[in-house]
């Protein structure tokens, strides 16, 4: 269980990302996080991993207070929980194993990484997620070689190295054209179902949110103004959300 509490965010200059925010996350749900560009999707995502550091309210989860954990604690949190960006976040100029192997980071002696050696059981598990992305013949590929659904899928393995009990998805498909933003939604969806993995994950299009996700909370300029089920934003709800003078296309 994830359970957010009254999370604020306020960035330098007195901007308020976030606005007391709080909702819950059952294990193994599948969560979309709505909103137009700048409603603080993003900066909901980084601060439940404290990628950003929230100015007040709490993240819990598995009766764990991520928000107040030591470094070393956050460290030992943060293996369990997998990240997926909009803009892939890899070294480009590595090998697309390499930037697998990354995920191993928080379970390895981080003096083997800087001289690149890892486990041989580690690289078979890289093998093998990337097997289950379909690109394990890109293994030995530098990463700026593949295309960018390609690109993707290697941050989702990536992911999947550090069996996580969470993934957090920002975005993961917003560069990417809608066939192939599906075919990386399929696997976030297979990882959900399959592995029990909870996912939350920011969309724009609702096409994507009906098809894949089993609830939806959404952000207008840092607050929370809708949490429910997908089919449950009707004409009035979305323009709550996106504004008078938006369209609904999905």
């Amino acid at each position: 269980m994830l359970e957010v509490r009254n999370l604020t965010k306020i960035y330098e200059g007195g901007v308020l990302a976030l606005n007391q925010v709080s909702f819950q996350v059952p294990k193994g749900q599948f969560l979309a996080v709505i909103g137009l560009s700048g409603s603080g999707k993003s900066t909901l995502l980084r601060c439940i991993n404290r990628l950003i550091e929230p100015t007040a309210g709490q993240v819990i989860w598995n009766g764990k207070d991520i928000t107040a954990a030591s470094p070393q604690e956050l460290r030992l949190i943060r293996r369990k929980i997998g990240m997926v960006f909009q803009n892939f976040n890899l070294v480009y100029r590595s090998k697309v194993i390499t930037n697998v192997l990354a995920g191993r980071l928080g379970y390895i002696n981080p003096a083997w990484s800087l001289v690149g050696r890892f486990p041989r059981e580690d690289i078979q598990k890289a093998i093998k997620q990337l097997e289950r992305v379909g690109i394990a013949d890109k293994a030995y590929q530098r990463a700026d070689e593949l295309s960018g659904g390609q690109q993707q899928r290697v941050g989702i393995a990536r992911a999947l190295m550090q069996d996580p009990e969470m993934i957090l998805a920002d975005e993961p498909v917003a560069s990417l054209d809608p066939v192939l933003a599906h075919s990386i939604m399929r696997y976030l969806e297979q990882i959900n179902k399959e592995d029990g993995v909870t996912v939350l994950c920011s969309l724009h299009f609702l096409d994507l949110v009906h098809r894949y996700a089993d609830r939806v909370i959404a952000l207008n300029n840092g607050n929370l103004v809708f949490e429910g089920l997908p089919q449950e934003i009707d004409d009035q709800k979305f323009k709550e959300i996106y504004g008078r003078e938006a369209e609904r296309i999905g």
